[in-house]
């Protein structure tokens, strides 16, 4: 218990509640403060299903508390006064169903209306800042709170943590339940815990969103937590979420458009924050982009901008997302990549881009946006307002180039995930910047080197031999590269998962996204008039390549069973790989057992090499767990390419196993697997008194069931039948109200 006297603390129990037994200790964990003076501000609208294209931005609107929450973020530590605004647009048609949904480390998604569900990692300013959100969030939702627990440090009444709950959490005792007062009490386990950390912040480290029981937002108007409610409580208090929001005020700018040349080409790396910098747009491109936003979110469900504002208005980045690069980051999220190959060129729009990898192998935007510059801190900004969308779940895996600005600000967004160079930009820079780079002997050298290396010795003693022969050692750039050689260098990141975003041979790398569309001469406007149409043809290229995987029926060429096994499975392009894995089982001989630890064994096999030549055959190391069916190969192939080795495959071959084990089937190669673009469904629970609701939900469920139609002939025409049979219901319905 914290109140023992170890830790010198002492537990206080409020309003009759149980005594709760705590046996962890207080974690001072220090918080990622990016706060300074400046107010940068989250602009949430949700448009009108009335609304038109020119309501979008700049124009003020009647009912601006409706409209709009604007959410204050902390910044990055630098002293400034000025005010950055960032108005968030979200396309969805209601301010009170499903604004903001969180999904926790446990893709729990709950809905909400002004209030964020809490989930772990809020933080706030002061006790009284987390009680009143718990509160104003019960009230919104429909139940009352009350502190079951806290405590205190011994000695000192300093308030160190504390339990809110539901005020249905337990039951009576058998003395109150004597009394004839109304049972209430339905031993709801609803509850947040809350903890005082070293940065003298109140965090939350437990939470329990279910409860057992339906609310009634009447009744608990009048109960004991909301009738204290402070007016200094009744503005929305929102906590921040890692990079999450902070508070909430209600304030709008419009953009400014600013006549210049584009920012400059040169790649920042510093940390000092210019606030009057801004993206140089010509003559109406704000006002051009603005409509351009505006338009998409009447016919885009989930589309999502936020810019960022200046003092006088003028707009220094841009972010946005479209609603099915949303849903998409469901499936394909883990492993992002970020495009800053416009920022670091001479291009006339400072485009990057967040893209990862389909089932097919193919490029997939996540997010586009535009920068004023390439500091820590608008990167920083650039980050959290993506986190934010992507509703707080970081990606797995993210591949940069090398600008040191973007490497910080992903460590302090993104600390728990993996950071590494993207390494065809790494083996392209390395032969552009040195003059024996064109030789044909120096790639097949650097290639043997990096790819072929099994260990990390091997990768530096060939690394070594490589610059000795070709007179590179005083060569300084290149030697920063081989410091850097940990997040770069296959032999380092075996225990990365990459999704077939490092690939093997090189020069077998996917194209950027809009590889074809966009050059160093492609203007803001005429960028805006391709997208969709880029967006549209990737959209139909995934459709098509679905449709071939379903009818592909491969030539087998080997007597494996694995083979007919994945054929069923993998979508064409992941089985043609495969393919080559197993046509390649062939080279593998002489498996032998070299150490035995329990049910885990390690075996070498060795490899002839590709002219089958057996003096030239190589050792790979395969450790294989016969209780849970586990096998890992020195090579990491599955960890790369997200599939096993010919190596792995032999060994399970060795050891009798005849199909595949399914935790090595991954679903983001799946033919078979349902990928649904729609809009989140969100909650069920709407206002039935409300029209806007009923458009929205109707809406959503609709797309899904759109959606579903699409995957085949069969769902169209029963999808078909369903929309006409529904509309005869409804119709049926509308006749009677008239008789």
């Amino acid at each position: 218990m914290e109140g023992s006297s170890e830790d010198g603390e002492q537990l206080h129990q409020d309003e009759g509640s149980e005594q709760e037994i705590d046996g962890e200790e207080v974690f001072g964990f220090e918080s990622t403060d990016l706060g300074d003076d400046t107010n940068q501000v989250l602009a949430i609208e949700h448009v009108d299903i009335a609304n038109t294209a020119d309501q979008m931005l700049g124009i003020n609107r009647d009912d601006l508390e409706n409209d709009m929450q604007v959410l204050d973020f902390e910044r990055n530590g630098h002293d400034h006064s000025s005010e950055q605004m960032l108005e968030i647009q979200c396309g969805n048609l209601d301010n009170g169903i499903d604004r903001d949904t969180v999904i926790d480390d446990q893709n729990l998604v709950s809905g909400a209306k002004d209030y964020l569900p809490p989930v772990v990692g809020m933080e706030f300013e002061s006790y009284d800042d987390a009680y009143n959100y718990y509160n104003c969030y019960a009230k919104e939702l429909g139940f009352a709170i009350r502190v079951k627990s806290s405590w205190t440090k011994r000695n000192s009444k300093e308030k160190r943590g504390a339990v809110l709950c539901c005020n249905c959490e337990g039951f009576k005792t058998m003395k109150e339940a004597s009394s004839r007062r109304k049972e209430t009490r339905t031993g709801c386990l609803a509850m947040i815990r809350l903890r005082l950390v070293e940065s003298n912040r109140w965090r939350v480290d437990e939470v329990k969103i279910e409860h057992n029981h339906p609310f009634d937002p009447e009744r608990v108007q009048n109960c004991k937590s909301h009738k204290k409610m402070d007016p200094g409580s009744k503005r929305k208090l929102e906590p921040s979420v890692d990079v999450e929001v902070r508070t909430i005020k209600l304030y709008r700018t419009p953009v400014i458009d600013t006549v210049g040349n584009r920012s400059s080409n040169e790649r920042e790396s510093g940390n000092q924050v210019d606030q009057s910098k801004h993206l140089k747009l010509h003559q109406g491109e704000a006002e051009y982009i603005s409509n351009f936003f505006g338009r998409l979110q009447l016919t885009n469900p989930n589309f999502f901008y936020v810019m960022d504002l200046n003092d006088e208005g003028h707009l220094r980045n841009v972010l946005w997302i479209d609603s099915r690069s949303r849903a998409a980051y469901g499936y394909f999220g883990d492993v992002v990549a970020i495009d800053t190959t416009c920022l670091s060129k001479s291009y006339n729009i400072p485009l990057l881009l967040f893209v990862g990898v389909d089932h097919h192998l193919q490029s997939i935007l996540l997010a586009c946006g535009f920068l004023v510059d390439e500091t820590m801190e608008t990167y920083i900004w650039l980050l959290r307002a993506w986190l934010s969308c992507m509703s707080g779940r970081p990606p797995q895996t993210v591949l940069t180039d090398r600008c040191k600005a973007l490497q910080s600000a992903i460590s302090e967004v993104f600390p728990r995930t993996h950071h590494h160079l993207y390494l065809p930009l790494v083996m392209q820079s390395i032969l552009d910047k040195l003059e024996v780079g064109a030789s044909k002997v120096f790639q097949d050298v650097l290639n043997r080197t990096v790819y072929n290396s099994l260990k990390a010795d091997e990768f530096e003693m060939a690394w070594e031999e490589m610059i000795q022969h070709f007179g590179l050692r005083d060569h300084k750039w290149l030697q920063t590269y081989y410091e850097e050689r940990e997040r770069w260098a296959p032999v380092y990141l075996k225990d990365t998962f990459f999704a077939g975003l490092v690939t093997f041979p090189p020069g077998d790398c996917m194209s950027p996204f809009f590889d074809g569309y966009v050059n160093s001469q492609t203007t803001l406007k005429e960028f805006f008039n391709i997208y969709e149409l880029v967006l549209q043809k990737k959209h139909q290229k995934e459709a098509l390549d679905d449709l071939e995987s379903r009818k592909y029926i491969p030539v087998l060429r080997t007597r494996c069973n694995y083979e007919v096994q994945l054929s069923e499975v993998y979508t064409k392009e992941i089985f043609l790989k495969f393919q080559v894995e197993l046509e390649l089982m062939s080279n593998c001989f002489n498996v032998t057992q070299i150490h035995a630890n329990g049910p885990i064994i390690t075996y070498v096999i060795k490899e002839r090499d590709a002219e089958g030549d057996m003096n030239n055959a190589r050792n790979f190391e395969v450790m294989y767990d016969k209780v849970g069916l586990e096998v890992r190969c020195i090579c990491s192939c599955f960890n790369f390419r997200g599939y096993l080795c010919r190596h792995a495959l032999q060994i399970l071959t060795y050891n009798g196993i005849e199909d595949i084990p399914s935790q090595y089937i991954l679903s983001r190669w799946r033919k078979d697997f349902k990928r649904l673009y729609a809009p989140d469904i969100g909650s069920n629970v709407i206002d039935v008194t409300n029209p806007v609701q009923w458009f929205d939900h109707l809406y959503r469920r609709a797309m899904q069931v759109v959606e579903e139609g699409m995957t085949s002939q069969d769902h169209y025409t029963v999808a078909w039948q369903a929309f006409k049979e529904s509309l005869n219901k409804v119709r049926l319905v509308a006749d009677r109200h008239v008789q």
